[in-house]
């Protein structure tokens, strides 16, 4: 018989990350120290939940878009909402759950979630699916490596005034 868990994977942040701003592709937003998935921890049938809450400001309306990487890989990724002018440390919440279906070099994730951002200081959008179609649940990944795991956004305009950061994230592996 084996013994299942479930845990959060380190490091813990309790300190907020750095603030985003001045790019126009997905990519991280994750806290320093990023957290690591060790080289083959991954099982078929392991789950990852992955959360992570942030406030973000802009100037004008700029798109801004939210989701999750694995290494480089997109595992989830949002369609990009257009914000409302003069946002000043709005919040934003995402979250995303995803199984392993195969392990190895190329390996499978399939997974969804949800995000929203804030329209104000006190209200939130719509909820937005994660990833936006069906056929973008079943991501492919490297098991075998050490990777990072992280949340991700993308900026429709680059401008230093439009800034994002995480204050809360984590990652929890159900093995």
């Amino acid at each position: 018989m084996r013994t299942y868990y479930q845990a959060p994977i380190p490091p813990l942040h309790i300190l907020d990350g750095a603030a985003f701003n001045t790019f126009t592709a997905f990519q991280s937003i994750a806290p320093a120290p990023p957290i690591i998935l060790p080289a083959n921890i991954l099982e078929t049938g392991s789950e990852i939940l992955l959360t992570a809450d942030g406030e973000f400001s802009n100037t004008g309306t700029p798109t801004l878009g939210l989701g999750f990487l694995y290494g480089a890989v997109a595992i989830a990724a949002g369609t990009a909402l257009t914000t409302i002018t003069a946002a000043t440390a709005w919040p934003w919440h995402a979250e995303w759950q995803g199984r392993v279906r195969s392990v190895g070099t190329a390996g499978t994730i399939q997974g969804m979630g949800w995000w929203t951002l804030g329209i104000s200081l006190t209200a939130f959008s719509v909820t937005q699916a994660m990833p936006a179609t069906q056929a973008l649940r079943t991501v492919t990944i490297d098991t075998t490596a050490s990777t990072a795991i992280s949340p991700g956004a993308v900026w429709g305009t680059s401008s230093v005034s439009n800034t994002i950061k995480v204050t809360r994230y984590s990652c929890t592996l159900i093995s």
